[in-house]
């Protein structure tokens, strides 16, 4: 049976690791019942097993020390050679593909677009949506060139980013919530709220629009929602309360749904993200048309 790359890719991932729940969270962003299933496939094919699993350690045989360099390279190359076919082809078509997770607004497109006339002429601005599960807005797995992303994004080095927005964290509620009248809310008073989440591949982007770092305790997770419209709906029905952007509380705006500023919190900030070994003239030109002023990261 043929191996797939992806199944190699998660082999290095924990054997880099050693550990299934590090590779799943942290490099993978996936789920660790998931990653073991892979991996066990991955064993059954090859007819060996790749790893010792023992109660809190993982070591690797000796048929995944022999695999191990050569799957590096296997997915180095595939890699390598995906990048070429996606960059070979944008460049044929002229077409930069933006990722975005929430609604952009603020009127960013136009102006990026305005100023990418003029900084990379012929080339034109395709916008692709991408659930909250893929933390990279699809730069990881190449389905998007750069992205407008909210912070933070996984820190491994392979993303760069600029910030362009800086705004203040709302929080959208029922209607009929008995908060809903309150002009400023203080977060304290909404430690016991059931929350709307992103799902947990969303990693530490999830946390942040919890504001996980300021509780004592983990957040009531009520429900989760892979798009910005499902948290949306999840609120209206009541099933929670939603922490958001005060540029998307007004981009969302709706009748079923009241949002209020939220005191004790830090603000969101919204970035222009890309690969950071991407190095073509229009990205560099997208970064620049949205971000002019803006100091690399």
């Amino acid at each position: 049976m043929d191996v797939h790359v992806r199944d190699l890719r998660y082999f290095v991932a924990v054997a880099e690791e050693l550990s299934f729940t590090k590779a799943a969270s942290d490099r993978l962003f996936i789920s660790q019942p998931a990653l073991s299933k892979q991996i066990r496939r991955l064993e059954i094919s090859l007819g060996t097993a790749l790893f010792e699993r023992g109660h809190r350690t993982v070591v690797l045989t000796s048929a995944g020390e022999a695999l191990l360099p050569r799957a590096r390279r296997i997915v180095e190359d595939w890699e390598e050679a995906r990048r070429a076919v996606s960059d070979a082809a944008a460049a044929q078509a002229a077409v930069l593909t933006v990722g975005f997770q929430t609604g952009i607004g603020r009127g960013l497109i136009h102006l990026a677009t305005s100023r990418m006339s003029r900084l990379a002429p012929g080339w034109r601005i395709l916008l692709r949506q991408v659930p909250w599960n893929d933390p990279t807005t699809g730069l990881a797995g190449g389905d998007t060139d750069v992205a407008i992303a909210w912070l933070p994004v996984p820190e491994t080095g392979d993303l760069s980013w600029r910030v362009i927005v800086t705004e203040d964290r709302w929080i959208a509620l029922p209607s009929c919530h008995p908060l809903a009248d309150r002009p400023v809310i203080p977060f304290a008073l909404l430690l016991d709220e059931p929350f709307v989440a992103l799902p947990a591949a969303a990693g530490a982007l999830r946390d942040f629009w919890l504001a996980a770092d300021l509780r004592g305790r983990p957040a009531r997770v009520a429900a989760e929602a892979e798009t910005a419209d499902e948290a949306l709906e999840a609120v209206a029905s009541g099933r929670g309360v939603l922490l958001l952007s005060s540029g998307n509380a007004e981009i969302y705006r709706r009748d079923d749904i009241v949002c209020r500023p939220v005191t004790g919190l830090s603000p969101s900030e919204l970035a222009v993200v890309w690969r950071t070994d991407d190095r073509r003239r229009a990205v560099a030109a997208f970064v620049e048309a949205c971000a002019p002023a803006a100091e690399p990261r």
